[in-house]
């Protein structure tokens, strides 16, 4: 499966000069909803990822993923592998979980993003997720951005990733995307404004 070219028939590899929601600049940006848009793709992409789980014989009882980013990409997985799926959502601020949604003791959840970049959303949710009895046995997204190191890729994490090391995260591709810190960026310093297309500020 080329990623890629996905994307980039979508769409939803967008080149410019973006905000990240880490606060850093970049020269590329990943669209995800542009491609989750197309309920056909975004079911093949799920499969494609349960299957990556499920070949690494890891077995689990439900989906969940932080909101709004990651909902569409979580629901499909859990069709994929008919689970069940809830989500996790910030209030003032504070990711939570709301709307009736319950963990049973035990139970066994991966949790699911549309892009991993450090996996500090997802492991905010991950944290609910234990706080409330459940137990979470690894991670996926449909994309990584290159700082959490992949189930089936030699590459280590970067210094700035924050999965833990002993949670497999399962990703169909890797965008390594080479970003600069506000104060550093290349892009500022021609006159380029960032624009910021995420779902936590536009």
């Amino acid at each position: 499966m080329n990623l890629e070219k996905i994307y980039t028939d979508a769409g939803a590899y967008l080149q410019g000069h973006f905000l990240l929601s880490s606060g850093n600049h970049s020269k590329f940006y990943l669209q995800s909803a542009k491609v989750l848009e197309n309920p056909e793709l975004a079911g093949k992409l799920a499969d494609e990822l349960f299957s990556l789980i499920k070949s690494a014989n890891i077995s689990f009882d439900s989906v969940c993923s932080p909101a709004l980013g990651g909902i569409l990409a979580g629901y499909e997985l859990a069709r994929a592998g008919k689970k069940r799926f809830i989500f996790t959502e910030r209030v003032d601020g504070k990711m939570t979980l709301r709307r009736g949604f319950e963990v049973r003791k035990g139970e066994k959840f991966i949790i699911c993003e549309d892009i991993i970049t450090t996996g500090g959303s997802a492991l905010e949710s991950a944290k609910i997720i234990e706080e409330l009895g459940g137990e979470v046995v690894g991670y996926g997204a449909l994309a990584s951005r290159g700082f959490c190191a992949m189930y089936g890729d030699d590459k280590p994490s970067k210094i700035n990733a924050k999965l833990p090391s002993d949670k497999p995260f399962f990703a169909l591709g890797n965008f390594d995307f080479e970003m600069f810190s506000s104060d550093n960026c290349p892009l500022c310093a021609s006159g380029q404004k960032a624009i910021k297309p995420g779902s936590r500020g536009n």
